[in-house]
């Protein structure tokens, strides 16, 4: 459901911070975890021709799902690939055979778009009250808010210059601000000399068909803990930074244009792509947009940004590789600190729910993993029963995180 103001008319000046969100997101998504995908590619024993088939498939199938999404629903619609999926893959693919794999890919792809039709995922939604989602995005958030502060200990220089002309930027011209480190990042690091392009070579990515096989093993091995980590680790959570931003697009058809596009693209590689949490925060804010009626040109913009790197295959992915670590975890700290900021504010806010959100804060800030699955999901689980235990119990209309909200009504507040 786009907002009131999406047919509003578009000026220039308005796609400048939308487009460096979108820009910002796909810089921060590949240099913080697409080095799992190469790790996991690795451990599989892919050739440099799977490998870059599988670069192409999760690119191009990000790309065409944020890009149609975000252009039907008018709001930021950000997809991306499995994280927490990939990093399971790192192990997972070390025993299992990868045309195995691959037809558990298929399988996990189907089982979403069968639960994106069946309409139970905005059930669930629903359920969570405000409190205990603000604090699960919070929780999930920290270490990212952490990691800006984190890098100063092994590159103090580059680190303190951003965080410093952050908090000048944010004081004269805070619109400004996350494009100001990202331009002034970019050029410290060329002026040192510390990232080098001239090896780079522009070349084509080429699918590549792998023929699916199907087993027991593969399915309960591989099939089932990807389908729940890719569920409790990035659509839940997505929907919840959507739903804290004020967007108000219904989770099924999300789950059924993902689910869709990860089955057709699962025989080239694509282990699974998703409804994005970490990296749509960076597009859902006041920073990507200050009307939230333009915030979903981050989303086409990230999407086209996908799409020409999965066409060039890991040639341009190499490009968001060379980038230091520490110049990508302080950018996406510093462009979060907003979302952190109102998601604990947001949590601590209902004194009846205040220590149930805690809980679930801290729970999911501990990334708790138990049987292969993620913090995430324990998070959720751990705040709901301490909420339902404190309170006695919850009703429908207690949670607003499903509720059609106008953008920046509900949550106006939650990228300051």
């Amino acid at each position: 459901m786009a907002s009131s103001n999406a047919h509003s008319p578009i000026r220039l000046r308005d796609l400048i911070h939308p487009i460096v969100a979108g820009l910002i997101s796909v810089i921060v998504n590949y240099g913080g975890t697409f080095i799992l995908i190469f790790q996991a590619a690795k451990v599989a024993g892919l050739s440099p021709e799977l490998t870059a088939s599988w670069v192409w498939s999760v690119s191009i199938g990000v790309g065409i799902t944020g890009l149609i999404l975000s252009w039907l629903t008018r709001e930021p619609i950000i997809t991306a690939w499995s994280t927490p999926a990939a990093a399971f893959l790192v192990v997972a693919l070390g025993t299992t055979p990868y045309a195995e794999a691959i037809g558990a890919y298929i399988l996990s792809a189907a089982a979403f778009v069968l639960l994106g039709l069946s309409g139970q995922f905005e059930k669930v939604i629903r359920l969570i009250p405000p409190g205990v989602a603000a604090g699960l995005l919070a929780g999930i958030l920290l270490k990212f808010g952490i990691g800006a502060f984190g890098g100063m200990s092994v590159d103090p220089v580059l680190v303190g210059l951003l965080i410093a002309a952050y908090v000048v930027l944010k004081r004269f011209t805070a619109r400004y601000a996350v494009v100001g480190i990202l331009v002034l990042g970019m050029a410290f690091l060329l002026t040192q000399g510390r990232v080098d392009f001239s090896g780079l070579a522009l070349q084509f990515a080429v699918p590549v068909f792998t023929q699916p096989e199907f087993s027991l093993n593969a399915l309960l091995s591989v099939a089932l803990p990807l389908f729940l980590i890719t569920l409790t680790g990035q659509y839940m959570p997505g929907m919840l930074v959507l739903r804290n931003d004020g967007f108000s697009t219904r989770a099924n058809p999300i789950l059924t244009v993902t689910g869709l596009g990860s089955l057709l693209m699962a025989p080239f590689g694509s282990h699974a792509f998703n409804l994005a949490a970490i990296t749509a925060a960076i597009c859902t804010g006041k920073e990507a947009a200050q009307d939230p009626s333009k915030r979903w040109i981050a989303g086409v913009a990230a999407g086209v940004c996908y799409l020409v790197i999965g066409i060039f295959g890991v040639t341009l992915a190499a490009v968001f590789m060379v980038l230091p670590a520490t110049f990508i975890t302080t950018l996406a700290g510093l462009a979060l600190l907003g979302t952190i900021g109102a998601s604990i504010a947001s949590a601590m806010a209902d004194s009846q729910s205040r220590e149930a959100s805690l809980i679930t804060f801290l729970a999911c800030a501990a990334n708790i993993t138990v049987f292969g699955i993620g913090g995430a999901f324990w998070g959720l689980l751990i705040g709901l029963g301490a909420y339902a235990v404190l309170n006695g119990r919850w009703s429908l209309r207690e949670s607003g995180v499903g509720s059609a909200v106008k953008p920046g009504v509900a949550t106006k507040d939650v990228a300051n």
